[in-house]
C-alpha cells in the first residue's frame, strides 16, 4: 500500500479545455472511460460527531473517510472504500461488494462484513458499530481522466459536481441533484505516486495556480445543509 500525492484545483472550463488539449499530446485517456468520460456517484459516510466533515474543515493532518462508489449508474462495480490522508498524501483501500450487500448496509445490517476477508470491510464494520457511522451525502460528477506511466500520474477533470437529496439509494435515478459550483467552474485533480514529471507539470500552468482546500464531500455536505436551512457545522 503506497501513499500518493493528491493536489486539487478549481479552474474554469476555458482553462480546463486548454489543459486537456495540452495533456492529450502526451497522456492517454483512461481505458475505463468509454467516450472519454464517465459518471461517478459516491455515497459518503460520517459518524455521529460528523468527524470526517469536521476533520476536513479543521485541516487535520491525518484523517479518513468511508464511501461506497459506483460508475455510470451500473452495479457491475460497487466499491466500498476508505480514503486516508496525511497532508498532501492519500491512501485508498477498497473492497468490492454486490448490490444486495449495499442495501443491507443501508438498512443497518453490517454483521455480514465480518464474514469477508478484506480488512477495510472489518474496519468499516467497527466504525459503524462503535462510532455510529451512517450515510451522510451522495456526490455525483462527470470525470474525464488522463493517465501517464512515468511517476504513475493521473489527472482528472470533474465537472457538474452535484449533491443528492432525500435518498441514499445509489441506484435511485429520481434523486434530486443540486449543483455545488458556479457555472463554468470545475475541479482538476493531480495524483502521482513517485514524482510529477516536468513535462506534465509544465502543461498544467496557469490552471494549477489556485489550489483547493475543500473536498467534494465538504462542498456537497454544505450544499445539503443550505437546502435544509441548517447552520454549517463549526
Amino acid at each position: 500500500m503506497l501513499y500518493r500525492h493528491e493536489l486539487k484545483y478549481q479552474i474554469s472550463e476555458r482553462e480546463a479545455d486548454l489543459v486537456r488539449r495540452r495533456l492529450s499530446e502526451c497522456m492517454e485517456i483512461d481505458r475505463h472511460a468509454a467516450g472519454g468520460s464517465y459518471l461517478i456517484r459516491s455515497l459518503y459516510f460520517d459518524d455521529i460527531w460528523d468527524s470526517a466533515y469536521r476533520d476536513k474543515q479543521a485541516g487535520t493532518v491525518s484523517r479518513k473517510k468511508y464511501r461506497i462508489r459506483i460508475y455510470n449508474n451500473s452495479d457491475d462495480h460497487i466499491s466500498l472504500e476508505c480514503k486516508s490522508k496525511r497532508g498532501s498524501y492519500i491512501l485508498k483501500r477498497s473492497a468490492l461488494i454486490d448490490r444486495d450487500e449495499l442495501f443491507r448496509i443501508l438498512k443497518g445490517d453490517h454483521g455480514f462484513l465480518l464474514e469477508r476477508e478484506e480488512e477495510v470491510l472489518h474496519e468499516f464494520y467497527t466504525a459503524c458499530v462503535s462510532e455510529g457511522l451512517r450515510p451522510s451525502v451522495i456526490v455525483d460528477y462527470d470525470r474525464t481522466p488522463f493517465v501517464y506511466g512515468p511517476g504513475t500520474v493521473r489527472i482528472t477533470f470533474d465537472e457538474h459536481v452535484r449533491a443528492g437529496f432525500l435518498s441514499f439509494d445509489l441506484f435511485d435515478s429520481t434523486i434530486p441533484m443540486f449543483e455545488t459550483f458556479e457555472p463554468g467552474k470545475l475541479i482538476m485533480e493531480v495524483k502521482y505516486t513517485e514524482y510529477l514529471p516536468d513535462e506534465i507539470r509544465d502543461l498544467l500552468e496557469p490552471a494549477s495556480s489556485i489550489q483547493m482546500s475543500a473536498s467534494k464531500f465538504v462542498l456537497c455536505s454544505d450544499r445539503m445543509r443550505d437546502i435544509r436551512g441548517l447552520e454549517r457545522i463549526v
